[in-house]
């Protein structure tokens, strides 16, 4: 460390006593062999943090003697006071169930069969799982072991390379987007649940007012619960263009999705979003009151909760498919689930697809996984971990198609029209066939309630996940919060708050066309780029064999099978994965502006489709914005520059306990931001000791 100036340093000599110079000597032999420890391997003129380094083995040394603090200087600071210690699972179950039940949500039961029905049926199903074994398993271990491993939420965790903290920031957007459009769904979701306290229920053709629409006359009451108007079927059908003669062609569950529930035929489209549905708005305040109380609790309460959502929708479904298969024309909507129409395979929209549901299935590049991961034990086994979720989330997708392709087949077969002629698209899929199905159920209100009761739970333990990313994310940025419940409190509350306002939009008569629109670029090309450069940077800037060491110290006892998964991995990684996304990337910028996006028969308009462009942008920009802030803070040519920015800080290996702590202090730490040392008058005449006792 370079000397002071002399006034500070006469300063510093005068205000010593005298009797305590006899304890300079044992003083300035621990001093000198903390200097030289701390100087090991670097010149005198070190970086920042190897002086702040060793100016602090220095006080330590002097201070037990009685040499009292003599100067402040402030000099750049390498990090702020160590944050309170992280919460952890209360067990490996735990864990593996809550990553189930947020990758196992509401994309298993209407997405998936959805993206089926638009993309040709069982072709889907190729490109499906071509994209899980080659890019959602590799980025799926990729992000629980990121976070395991630094025990940090999305953006702390790019410690490990500095120059690509923007993939942080950018899965942060994505997922407020995510977040802004998927408790729209859960809003929906209640109106259903809220709906089937009455008998009959008011979608079936047992209800007042569905005896056009049914073929059948009914005098049975509207006993309890909401009691709609019907008498806008008909004014509603005039004004689509349909008359009474094809209104055989709706069903009860269309008209009641539609008309009562989105209020659709009240809107012209994106321009025109009209009124604010207020049952709709009562019910998405209600699912965010929900969701603070839920993040309030965090981990501990829901890993316990985590055992009755994770395994109750299999029961449901289980019923589902049993009464199916006992409709006619099944086995023609099961034909249509598995039968691929090869000539789909070279449309980008069904490659677009299948990777967009593997990200959005499996909470890939959204920062949930980083998050939740944080929380667990280092030794962990990660790998095994991957392949549970990953392969039970797709199995219960594949599971659950089976239930709503029973059901299309028997709408289409009472209307006569092939199966992809049925229901709507989008999230009208689960919120029309569903709801027919359990009409047809016996106690269809039971079934009914435990149903959307089911939706409700798979819905709140996906999007706490998604939240989890974004508060673990401030808390670990700003510390502070977690110590202090009032303002953890208000933090939550002003964030379920913006959500919420914001979700208003998508809550009015047009709102269905802006849920499209934010479904369909939220989870596009923008988390694409996210998670291709996610995967390139940890392979070629952190080094994919670092990496692969770093999970097998997770793994204490690695067994030989997972040496030869990594191998795998490793090759995913660094050929497979990042050329599926390169070519994906390839084929959605050549027809992004060749295949409108459509709703029904509604036709997004340009500005529209440049609106949803921009959104999947700002996610991505983020890189290069951030990554230019990383070498910018740095110092030298452009090239020291970047190698700095990619180098990890020291305090990455900190949850590693098979790194000690001098091989922690091996390189200089670097820094972001300013602090104040106290330095002591051993500092000041180190050097002359060191000189002293040379000569």
């Amino acid at each position: 460390m370079r000397p002071l100036p002399e006034p500070c340093t006469e300063r510093a000599k005068k205000s010593s006593e005298p009797n305590q110079e006899p304890n300079r000597e044992p003083n300035r032999e621990s001093s000198r062999g903390s200097s030289r420890e701390s100087s090991r391997g670097s010149s005198r003129e070190s970086s920042r943090g190897s002086s702040r380094g060793s100016g602090e083995e220095q006080r330590d040394a002097a201070e037990p003697n009685g040499v009292s603090p003599t100067c402040d200087v402030t000099v750049p600071q390498s990090a702020p006071e160590p944050p309170l210690p992280r919460g952890q699972w209360g067990g490996k179950y735990e864990f593996l169930l809550s990553c189930i039940g947020y990758s196992v949500g509401l994309g298993n039961v209407w997405r998936f069969p959805y993206l089926c029905y638009r993309n040709g049926g069982g072709v889907f199903l190729i490109p499906y799982f071509i994209m899980l074994f080659f890019t959602g398993v590799p980025l799926f271990l990729m992000e629980l072991s990121l976070g395991q491993y630094g025990a940090a939420g999305p953006i702390t965790v790019w410690k490990c390379c500095p120059l690509l903290k923007g993939i942080g920031i950018g899965m942060l957007c994505v997922s407020t987007l995510v977040c802004l459009y998927y408790n729209v769904i859960i809003a929906w979701t209640f109106y259903y649940l809220f709906s089937s306290f009455q008998m009959p229920l008011p979608w079936s053709c047992d209800a007042r007012g569905n005896a056009a629409l049914c073929g059948v006359r009914t005098a049975s009451p509207c006993r309890c619960g909401f009691k709609f108007s019907s008498d806008t079927h008909t004014l509603s059908l005039l004004q689509n263009g349909t008359s009474m003669n094809t209104s055989h062609a709706l069903s009860p569950t269309e008209v009641f999705w539609n008309e009562r529930v989105l209020g659709v035929v009240h809107s012209s489209g994106l321009d025109d979003p009209g009124p604010v549905r207020w049952p709709l708005a009562l019910c998405l305040l209600f699912a965010w009151i929900i969701i603070f109380f839920c993040m309030l609790k965090g981990i501990h309460s829901s890993g316990k909760v985590v055992y009755v959502t994770a395994t109750f929708p299999y029961v449901v479904l289980v019923v589902l498919i049993i009464r199916g298969a006992t409709l006619e024309g099944s086995l023609q909507g099961v034909a249509f689930y598995l039968t691929p129409d090869w000539s789909q395979l070279a449309s980008a929209q069904v490659w677009n697809d299948a990777a967009s549901q593997i990200f959005y299935s499996l909470g890939i590049g959204v920062g949930g996984l980083l998050s939740m991961a944080s929380y667990n034990k280092f030794d962990n086994n990660v790998i095994r971990d991957t392949l549970i979720i990953t392969l039970g989330n797709c199995s219960t997708s594949f599971f659950a198609g089976f239930a709503i392709f029973s059901i299309l087949g028997h709408m289409a077969y009472r209307k006569g029209v092939p199966v992809g002629k049925v229901a709507d698209t989008g999230p009208g899929l689960a919120f029309v066939a569903y709801p027919e199905a359990l009409a047809l159920l016996p106690g269809s209100v039971f079934w009914s309630i435990l149903f959307f009761l089911m939706l409700f739970m798979l819905g709140v333990d996906t999007l706490f996940g998604n939240m989890e990313g974004i508060t673990t994310a401030v808390l670990d940025e700003f510390p502070q919060l977690r110590s202090n419940l009032k303002h953890k409190s208000l933090f939550l509350a002003l964030l379920c708050f913006s959500f919420y306002m914001m979700g208003l939009l998508l809550i009015t008569d047009g709102g269905i066309y802006w849920f499209t629109l934010v479904d369909s670029y939220s989870t596009s090309f923008g988390l694409i780029i996210i998670t291709l450069f996610m995967c390139l940077g940890i392979s070629f800037f952190y080094g994919v064999n670092q990496f692969c060491q770093d999970i097998v110290d997770m793994i204490c006892r690695c067994p030989p099978w997972c040496s030869k998964v990594l191998l795998y991995f490793k090759a995913c990684w660094i050929v497979f994965t990042p050329f599926l996304l390169l070519f994906i990337l390839t084929y959605i910028f050549i027809e992004m502006y060749r295949t409108p996006l459509r709703y029904a028969s509604y036709t997004y308009p340009q500005w529209g489709r440049g609106l949803g462009v921009c959104m999947g942008a700002v996610c991505c920009l983020q890189i290069p914005i951030w990554a230019v802030v990383a070498i910018s803070r740095e110092t030298g040519t452009f090239r020291d520059r970047f190698q700095k920015a990619i180098r990890p800080l020291n305090s990455w290996r900190t949850n590693d306990p098979n790194i000690s702590s001098q091989q922690q202090q091996v390189e200089p730490e670097r820094v972001e931001g300013p602090h104040t040392i106290t330095l002591t008058d051993v500092d000041f005449t180190a050097m002359n000791w060191e000189a002293a006792s040379e000569a």
